[in-house]
Parts: C-alpha cells; sequence; structure tokens
C-alpha cells in the first residue's frame, strides 16, 4: 500500500504533480534476426478487440492469419470467466494454438469495472484473472476502464478510490509474478479542478512497483493531451501503447470544459478510427519518446474497421509500422 508520508507530500503538493520516479529504463526486445533492439514496436502485437466478430466465429483461424501478417503477440479481451474459457477455448487450448503459430501474449483486459467502483459490493473476482494470466504465460492483467455506471458523474474521490483499489490488486498480483496496468479512454483526462484529471489522480496515488499504464495514443489525443508531455510528467509509467489513429476527418480534439458534460453517446459520434499511419496522429514523434514511456509492449488496435477485409486493414498498420516506427 502507499505510504503515508508519500500521500501526504501528493496532497499538499498537488494531486496534479508527479512523484520523482526514477530514469526510465532502456528496454529491450528481440527483433526478426535476433539482435537486440531498444524498440518494442519491432515486435508489435495486436489487441484482438479489433477483430472481435472474427474472433468470435473462428479464433484459431484468425490467429493464424495473425500470425502470418507478421504480429508477435496478441492482447486478449473477453474472459469467459466462470467457464475459464476465451473464445469458448479452455486456456490450455487457447495457448496451444498461440505457441503452435509462434505467438505470444503478454497482456489482456479483465473485466474490473466494479472492483474500482466504490458504490459497488459484489466486486469481480480478480483472482480468477490472476489465475487465467498465469495459465496464458501473461504479464499484466489489465483494466480496461473506469466503473462506466455513470461516466460524466465521476469525481475526484471515485479516482482515488479506483488508485487504491488498483494498488491492492497490484499487491496481489505481485507475488504470483504479475502485473496490474490500466488503460484508458478519454473521460479520464476531464478536468477535476484545479487543473487536474482522473488519469493524474491514479497515476499520482498508485505505486509505480504495482502499478503500470497502458496508454492508448488516439484517446489521449482526442481528449487533447499530448502523449509526449504525459511521458515527461509521469516517466516509465507508461509501459503499454495501443497505437490506433485518428481519421482525419475527425480528429478535432475534445474541447474541456466545454464538452465536458456532453452525453458519452455524443462524444462518440465525433469519433472515427483508420488504419495506422493514415489518420492525423504523428506517430514518428511520439515513438521517439518511447524511453521516456518506459514502453515495453505496444499494440496495433482499431476499435472498428471500415474496410471489408479486417485481415488487410491489420496488415496495412502492421506494414507502417515496420516501415516508419522501429528505427
Amino acid at each position: 500500500m502507499m505510504n503515508n508520508s508519500r500521500r501526504q507530500f501528493l496532497k499538499q503538493a498537488g494531486i496534479g504533480i508527479s512523484a520523482a520516479y526514477l530514469v526510465p529504463n532502456f528496454i529491450s526486445c528481440q527483433n526478426k534476426a535476433g539482435a537486440i533492439s531498444d524498440n518494442p514496436l519491432q515486435n508489435i502485437g495486436v489487441q484482438l478487440y479489433s477483430i472481435r466478430d472474427l474472433m468470435d466465429k473462428d479464433p484459431k483461424g484468425s490467429l493464424e492469419q495473425i500470425a502470418k501478417i507478421g504480429y508477435k503477440h496478441v492482447e486478449l479481451y473477453g474472459i469467459d470467466p466462470t467457464a475459464k474459457q476465451f473464445w469458448k477455448l479452455p486456456y490450455k487450448e487457447l495457448k496451444k494454438i498461440l505457441d503452435d503459430n509462434g505467438l505470444k501474449t503478454h497482456s489482456g483486459h479483465y473485466d474490473m469495472a466494479k472492483y474500482l467502483s466504490k458504490v459497488h459490493t459484489d466486486k469481480e473476482d480478480i483472482a480468477v484473472y490472476f489465475d487465467a494470466a498465469k495459465e496464458l504465460g501473461q504479464e499484466y492483467v489489465i483494466a480496461p476502464v473506469t466503473p462506466m455506471f455513470d461516466l460524466n458523474a465521476l469525481k475526484k474521490d471515485d479516482y482515488l478510490y479506483a488508485a487504491e483499489q488498483l494498488n491492492k490488486a497490484g499487491e496481489q498480483a505481485k507475488k504470483l509474478g504479475l502485473k496490474i496496468a490500466y488503460h484508458n479512454h478519454f473521460w479520464e483526462f476531464r478536468d477535476l479542478g484545479n487543473n487536474t484529471t482522473g488519469e493524474e489522480v491514479m497515476l499520482a496515488f498508485t505505486e509505480p512497483d504495482l502499478v503500470d499504464f497502458e496508454l492508448d495514443l488516439f484517446w489521449a489525443e482526442k481528449a487533447g493531451k499530448n502523449p509526449i508531455a504525459l511521458f515527461e510528467k509521469f516517466p516509465n509509467r507508461f509501459k503499454l501503447w495501443h497505437v490506433k489513429d485518428m481519421d482525419k476527418t475527425k480528429s478535432n480534439p475534445i474541447e474541456w470544459p466545454k464538452d465536458g458534460n456532453l452525453p458519452i453517446e455524443q462524444i462518440f459520434k465525433d469519433i472515427k478510427y483508420t488504419e495506422v499511419g493514415t489518420g492525423s496522429i504523428n506517430f514518428p514523434e511520439i515513438v521517439k519518446e518511447r524511453n521516456k514511456s518506459g514502453l515495453k509492449y505496444a499494440f496495433v488496435e482499431q476499435d472498428n474497421i471500415d474496410m471489408p477485409n479486417k485481415m488487410e486493414s491489420l496488415k496495412k498498420s502492421y506494414d507502417y509500422v515496420q516501415a516508419n516506427l522501429t528505427k
């Protein structure tokens, strides 16, 4: 848990100020030839939510196609905690399919909406998630969203509670050789007053040795936040990225506080995704600063794909990453 002196300092200094973290580690990974590289995008993964309809219909065939494109690892979603399955595949069977195709899974998105909610007592059993992660060889158990019940009503206290819950989960995970992470959307960047956001609350009040963050570059940009500025303010905290591009026809950021109280559905009408490299996000500039973020794993993601052949879409994004973001 967070020690009292650190908590008191943060409260006195202002919740928007990060603690002084260590200089970012230079994370290494293997490239295709087996040589050491400090750029995890050479071994880019994919968040399988991008092709959720295909995964529901044919998970084995879809994973085979993912591997043929060149992706090296996949981020999972959609666990059935009761049946202990993904896409009706028991963990061991899914792990074999991944192994047979030279794919790894370093992380998964696991629903913790009630676990992070201070008003819910019927929390998700996160021990089930840890069991799945261990059996699949994952490193990260990721909370993909805040409590979803009334996003516009989330206040500083809600994010403080979420931070404490993430710390508790992180303590449990650490004992098992796992780590907790949190994935953002846009509402975490709503101004809560005193120029502070929910994302900053969670960053400031989670322990770096227990909780990492997965920065969705699309959502940060849509919320009007500069990812590089986040890396500089909170160095070494964003160990995972979602590399997702924004269609140029809908690239205007959300204006806070003017748009802050709009219904979520209305904000989503001004959102459109596109293949990586074809939109408005300046990925080459962001990637140059990857060591500030502590980047370890990166994933292509596209929430909605308009191309008729979704595998062609994922290949287009993969090819752009390899040609432009791996140097």
